[in-house]
């Protein structure tokens, strides 16, 4: 299982970016899909989390309102929408993939895949 961030760079506190993971495999619906962020702190964060069949989102209670997680099953995608930025949002974004989760796991232990990392640079 490969996972490819993108959309990540430069923005001014107040803006918005989408970050998409391009999943591949032949049963992303076996996956729960989670977006972590990883800055000075030692661990990665759990930023959001989706459900295999997308009903159920968890969110990091600092970006409830403003980011919002989906998937496209379809395309084998999974989304991080990020509006009204602040310069704390500045990290490294990793989307990781959790085989049969249900889309609430924050621990990143938890987690069987990762992608590389995406930077997303806030100015304020």
């Amino acid at each position: 299982v490969k996972l490819v961030e993108s959309g990540g760079g430069s923005v001014q506190a107040g803006g918005s970016l989408t970050l998409s993971c391009a999943v591949s495999t032949r049963n992303f619906t076996d996956y729960a899909m989670g977006w972590f962020r990883q800055g000075s702190t030692v661990e990665r964060e759990f930023v959001a989390g989706i459900s295999r069949t997308a009903d159920f989102t968890h969110y990091e209670e600092s970006v409830k309102g403003r980011f919002t997680i989906s998937r496209d099953n379809a395309k084998n995608t999974v989304y991080l929408q990020m509006n009204s930025l602040k310069s704390e949002d500045r990290s490294v974004y990793y989307c990781a993939a959790d085989y049969y989760g249900s889309g609430s796991q924050v621990r990143f232990e938890q987690y069987n895949f990762w992608g590389q990392g995406t930077q997303v640079t806030v100015s304020s």
